[in-house]
């Protein structure tokens, strides 16, 4: 559980932002939780009410909080500004956006599936097939696998041996972390199913393989954030 050591009241505002995010992920508090309220907060770090106010509505903002009026504030993702280099944290909906990301991944993901399948040296089909073990072995171990996921991805994409394709690679990654935070374990068997599927095809050279195990991973992924969508819509407007 997480500890924390009551913080000089003179810090600012942006290093209690730190201390909160620090807490989101080590307490844990999982996507859809909701975070103490803001008495509790300024205890907890030892500073003014209206610190943790500007600190909250910081985090808000970065689209990692979201205030709900008369209900609370709830953690909505947990992808740090280092883990954003695309800005996306800015867009008010993280469904839609989730929804809209994995659109782009399937315009581009099979394909460079395909190109790994043609190009993959054996090496890299080494490399690629371990993190596909690792990254399940995490995902069974009920560990946080999302970090070992976005590499295994990644390395897919380097196994393609198109330089473009890399210069690409922040969208995946985003893309993959947000589908993580947002869904967390409700496709383990389809996940682990897909991701030998596509190392198989590549090892083997098959890119048509490839291709369709790519659009049948990001296909389970799209099915599963439109329900959650659904689930979250619906809560949404039960609250007004």
């Amino acid at each position: 559980m997480y500890q924390c050591e009551k913080i000089n009241k003179k810090l600012l505002a942006s290093q209690v932002e730190d201390e909160l995010m620090n807490y989101i992920l080590k307490e844990p508090v999982e996507i859809g939780q909701k975070i103490p309220n803001e008495y509790e907060l300024a205890e907890k770090f030892g500073v003014g009410r209206s610190t943790i106010r500007e600190t909250v509505k910081s985090l808000a903002s970065k689209g990692i909080l979201e205030v709900r009026r008369g209900s609370g504030t709830y953690v909505v993702s947990t992808n740090k500004l280092e883990d954003d280099p695309l800005g996306f944290s800015q867009f008010p909906d993280k469904y839609e956006l989730a929804l809209e990301l994995v659109e782009v991944r399937l315009m581009i993901e099979p394909n460079i599936a395909a190109l790994a399948a043609e190009h993959a040296a054996e090496e890299d089909k080494r490399q690629l097939k371990q993190l596909c073990d690792e990254t399940e072995e995490l995902f069974l171990a009920g560990k946080n696998h999302a970090n070992k996921d976005v590499e295994f991805h990644t390395y897919i994409a380097k196994c393609s041996k198109n330089k473009v394709i890399e210069i690409l690679q922040p969208i995946i990654q985003s893309s993959v972390l947000s589908f993580v935070n947002l869904t967390k374990r409700k496709l383990l068997q389809e996940t682990i199913y897909t991701h030998r599927a596509i190392v198989e095809a590549i090892e083997k050279g098959d890119s048509a393989g490839a291709r369709y195990a790519s659009i049948m991973h990001l296909t389970y992924n799209r099915q599963m954030l439109m329900q959650i969508k659904e689930s979250h819509d619906e809560e949404k407007k039960q609250e007004i």
